[in-house]
């Protein structure tokens, strides 16, 4: 499965404000179901690194009418971390609450939406500050594996998790996570992944075209990108979230041929 990303913000750090009306916005996640995303994300409040939160009157007047808009097309996902966004998002449609603060089971429970639980140490204002741990893997192992049972013992329908690539991780930090997804998947639910276009395979192009230290801006973080969601679909991971679905599916086709 094949999560497209539609960031509805002025400040995401790949897609610029570009689809910040409603109707720039339900176009772009038109095409990412035509270019064969199974699932839309729409998301109005950036979570890259440094990113401010913004008030919850703000995210609604982005999301909800993108939300409302798409869901006669196709399942839709709400990222959010407010509960007051995924109750308007889910009257407007929307199935999926991903949650990167990991802690909307309860909503996600009222809701009778799929809940996605994402591993993030920190917030976005601090969380690449300088983010430690003694075994990132175990660390976001257990952390998960509660999440899941808090879901069920909440009586959330459906507990999928997220290791949460380059959210309070290093690049060494995202690389082990991703030579270890089968600890994840031995969690028994779905895993869904995010590393589009991400701040380490930027420093991963670099460091390829001999620039160590500096990093490929994102419009060039295609290959890696892909390189990325083959090897996750590839290891067993169930989701893969992507800026670039069409070229996403038509990989991820090689794989699972």
């Amino acid at each position: 499965m094949v999560m497209g990303i539609l960031n509805i913000t002025p400040d995401s750090f790949s897609d610029c404000g570009r689809f910040l009306s409603p109707e720039a916005a339900v176009a772009r996640g038109r095409r990412l179901f035509d270019e064969g995303a199974a699932v839309v994300d729409v998301g109005g409040e950036s979570t890259r690194p440094g990113a401010e939160p913004v008030p919850v009157r703000q995210e609604l007047d982005r999301v909800v009418d993108a939300v409302a808009g798409l869901a006669p097309l196709g399942r839709v996902s709400i990222d959010t971390t407010k509960p007051e966004v995924a109750r308007a998002a889910a009257a407007a449609g929307a199935e999926i609450l991903n949650d990167v603060s990991a802690s909307l089971h309860e909503v996600a429970a009222e809701l009778h939406m799929t809940w996605i639980a994402v591993h993030r140490q920190g917030n976005p204002a601090t969380m690449q500050t300088n983010p430690q741990y003694t075994d990132v893997v175990a660390e976001v192992r257990d952390f998960l594996a509660e999440a899941v049972e808090r879901g069920r013992a909440a009586g959330v329908p459906e507990v999928w998790v997220d290791p949460g690539i380059g959210f309070g991780k290093t690049t060494d930090h995202n690389l082990e996570l991703l030579s270890n997804l089968r600890h994840f998947t031995a969690l028994g639910v779905p895993v869904v992944l995010g590393a589009s276009r991400k701040r380490f395979i930027g420093e991963l192009h670099a460091r390829s075209d001999g620039c160590a230290g500096q990093e490929a801006p994102t419009h060039d973080r295609l290959e890696g990108s892909l390189a990325a969601a083959a090897w996750a679909f590839a290891q067993g991971v169930s989701v893969v979230r992507a800026h670039d679905a069409a070229a996403t599916v038509d990989a991820l086709k090689v794989v699972a041929a």
